[in-house]
Formats: C-alpha cells, sequence, structure tokens
C-alpha cells in the first residue's frame, strides 16, 4: 500500500514527552501514530475516552475567582486566616444543629 505523509501540530513540550516515551517503548512518534491510527479504524471508535464535563461542572481556578469577586462584592475580601476559620467553625457548628 502507498505511503503518505501526514502533519500533525502539537506542542512542543508535549511533542518532546512523547518522543522520549515512544523511545522508552522502543518506537519512534511516527509508529505511535500509526498503531494509534489503525487502533481507530479498527474499532471504529477513539481507543479511549473523550467526554465533556459535566453539566454544571466548574473547574476550581473559576470556582475560586466567583468566590473571591462575592467575597469583594460582600466587603469580606481582607479577612484573616483566623477570621475565616472562625466563619468556617461557626458553619460547620451550624451544619450540625
Amino acid at each position: 500500500m502507498a505511503q503518505v505523509s501526514m502533519t500533525v501540530r502539537m506542542d512542543s513540550q508535549l511533542k518532546q514527552s512523547f518522543d522520549r516515551l515512544c523511545s522508552e517503548f522502543g518506537m519512534s512518534a511516527n509508529t505511535a501514530m500509526n498503531i494509534f491510527a489503525n487502533a481507530v479504524v479498527i474499532t471504529r471508535s477513539i481507543p479511549f475516552q473523550i467526554k465533556a464535563p459535566q453539566e454544571g461542572y466548574v473547574d476550581g481556578l473559576t470556582a475560586f475567582y466567583a468566590l473571591r469577586d462575592e467575597a469583594k462584592a460582600n466587603g469580606v475580601q481582607d479577612m484573616s486566616l483566623e477570621e475565616i476559620n472562625e466563619e468556617i467553625r461557626k458553619a460547620r457548628a451550624e451544619k450540625k444543629k
């Protein structure tokens, strides 16, 4: 079967890590990509799960910024660690009731 060339763009650090790992496996990145392509064609699927975050999912950094904005809006952005811990203790005690 005739061979063709394919170009893939990726982050340079990812490429270096990928090349290094493939080398540890005793193969080239080209061989690894061919194995991946064959697996996709044979199984008619991606050989690992790809999924979107659950609806309503918020990553930690987004949640942090939202809480920071809320604290600023409520005038409590400058609380000390002791004050924050006291608020946590109060909330936990209230929850136990």
